[in-house]
């Protein structure tokens, strides 16, 4: 799956959550990367009307004596849907696709989502829960502590640590 997308869903799961207050004409993530490297910032964006855009979090992978990493939220929102998604997306990088040739700056921009896109979000999300459940019960076949596990450590493929 492209990285793009799987940013649209995290945002499309989340909208019942950033339609509290005000509701948002469109959201937006924006990013930036060198190529061929780990993102390691992005940001989440509730854009009311042009000009009128408000901070819904951000996220860093890295974490610094003056900012924590993971999710960050702003402007009064939250989001634990929104905030595991981005974890998982962010801590399993490598599982996305992105161009080869790709800008170093990006920008996702999701309207309203319709009923298609929810149900097509919802079920990218079952099918990650399922690879991971699937994922966690060979470990435990080959008696892998659970405790060397987390859920956004769980890769179809990997091999245990």
């Amino acid at each position: 799956m492209k990285f793009d997308k799987a940013l649209e869903f995290a945002v499309i799961l989340a909208w019942e959550d950033l339609m509290k207050g005000a509701p948002p004409c469109s959201v937006r993530v924006q990013y930036r990367c060198e190529p061929g490297t780990s993102l390691d910032y992005l940001s989440v964006w509730s854009v009311r009307a042009p000009g009128d855009q408000y901070l819904v979090c951000d996220y860093r992978t890295l974490a610094s004596s003056a900012r924590p990493g993971g999710v960050q939220f702003g402007n009064g929102h939250h989001s634990d849907q929104l905030a595991q998604t981005l974890d998982f997306i962010m801590k399993n990088q490598e599982q996305f696709t992105r161009l080869a040739g790709a800008r170093r700056d990006g920008l996702v921009l999701i309207d309203p989502p319709t009923a298609d896109a929810q149900a097509e979000a919802a079920r990218w999300m079952r099918e990650v829960r399922a690879a991971a459940a699937s994922f966690s019960s060979a470990a435990v076949e080959r008696r892998v502590p659970l405790s060397w596990m987390s859920f956004n450590d769980c890769r179809v493929g990997s091999e245990s640590r």
